[in-house]
């Protein structure tokens, strides 16, 4: 299990790196925000799950699972409502151009 824990680490890891270049490469800020929360929701959740299966290795299973879930409910929450509100802010500011 914590070598399946460290891939989804890994592969987390990844998907974040290419989002940063994405947002240093992409032409306008809808685009660069929109490669930025995609990719940040997916490594969240690939870090989250690497995460849950790491404490269920060690013993810790339950009490750190939860909490992982609830932090991965609160980004599911939160990462919708920041984006559009980033991206309105973007809209508002090409529109005053």
């Amino acid at each position: 299990m914590s070598l399946l824990g460290g891939l989804l680490w890994a592969l987390g890891t990844g998907v974040l790196l290419i989002a940063a270049l994405g947002v240093l490469r992409l032409p306008d800020a809808l685009t660069r925000q929109h490669a930025a929360t995609k990719a940040g929701t997916l490594a969240a959740s690939l870090f989250v799950l690497g995460g849950v299966l790491l404490a269920m290795d060690i013993g810790a299973g339950a009490a750190w699972t939860g909490r992982l879930l609830l932090l991965l409910l609160v980004l599911y929450a939160t990462l919708p409502l920041a984006s559009h509100a980033l991206g309105r802010a973007a809209a508002s500011e090409e529109a005053e151009r």
